[in-house]
C-alpha cells in the first residue's frame, strides 16, 4: 500500500559484510534516524525441518544457496512498490521455519535491506537506491560473533570458533567481501556507530535521496 510511505516509493537501501562486521546494528540505528525499516535476510534461510536435527546443524549457513533467493527477490520486489508483505518466520534455534506463522510487513520510507547476501544476488540488485558494505578485521568478526552466539543463542565458544573456522571466514572470503567493490559506500566497521551513521546519511544527502524531496522518488 503506498500510503505507507505518504505516497512515495520506499528507498530501498542494502547492507552487507561478512558476520560481525557491525552490519546489523549500524541497520537498526540507520531504520532509527531515518524513520524506516531494518529489514534482515535471516527471516529466509530455508526450512530444514525435513532434516534431522544433526542434519541440520551441520549445514554451512555461510553460503547464499541457504536463503531462499526467490522468495526474497518476490516480496522484496513488492516493498519497493510499495506493497506489503508475509515474511516467514524463523527459528534459529531449531533451523526451521515456524509452520503456518508469518509477520505482515509493511513498506517504510527507507528500507534498509541488511545480511550476509543483501548485494549477492542480481536478482534484487536493481531495486536498490543506494548500498552500503561494512568493512572489519578478521579479529573483530569473530569476537564480536563469539559474544553474540554464546550470549545470545546458546552455543558454545568450541562450537563457534569451529564453525567460523570451517565455514564463517570462508564462505566470507568467496562470497561476502567481494561485493565490497561493487557497493556505493565502504564504512570501517571498527569506526563509531554515530559516525558511520553520519557518512551514510550525508551520502544519501549526496545522491538527493534524503531527505525526500516532494512527490515521488
Amino acid at each position: 500500500m503506498i500510503a505507507e510511505t505518504n505516497g512515495r516509493l520506499p528507498c530501498m537501501i542494502a547492507v552487507s559484510g561478512t558476520s560481525g562486521s557491525g552490519k546489523t546494528t549500524l541497520s537498526r540505528e540507520l531504520a532509527r534516524v531515518l524513520g524506516g525499516l531494518h529489514f534482515s535476510l535471516d527471516h529466509y534461510y530455508r526450512d530444514l525441518s525435513h532434516l534431522a536435527p544433526q542434519e541440520r546443524a551441520a549445514c554451512n549457513f555461510d553460503d547464499p544457496a541457504m536463503l531462499e533467493a526467490e522468495l526474497l527477490s518476490v516480496q522484496l520486489a513488492a516493498l519497493a512498490q510499495g506493497g506489503a508483505i508475509d515474511r516467514p518466520v524463523y527459528d534459529f534455534a531449531t533451523h526451521s521455519r515456524v509452520a503456518g506463522a508469518s509477520q505482515r510487513v509493511h513498506p517504510q520510507p527507507v528500507i534498509l535491506v541488511e545480511g550476509l547476501f543483501s548485494f549477492a544476488y542480481s536478482a534484487i540488485r536493481p531495486l536498490y537506491h543506494f548500498s552500503v558494505y561494512v568493512d572489519a578485521p578478521d579479529a573483530l568478526c569473530l569476537e564480536r560473533r563469539l559474544r553474540r552466539d554464546v550470549e545470545e543463542r546458546g552455543r558454545t565458544a568450541e562450537s563457534v570458533l569451529r564453525q567460523y573456522a570451517e565455514t564463517v571466514r570462508p564462505c566470507g572470503m568467496t562470497y561476502v567481501r567481494p561485493l565490497a567493490a561493487q557497493m556505493d559506500l565502504v564504512l570501517d566497521g571498527s569506526d563509531p556507530l554515530d559516525y558511520k551513521v553520519e557518512l551514510v546519511v550525508s551520502a544519501l544527502r549526496r545522491k538527493g535521496l534524503w531527505p525526500f524531496a516532494d512527490g515521488n522518488q
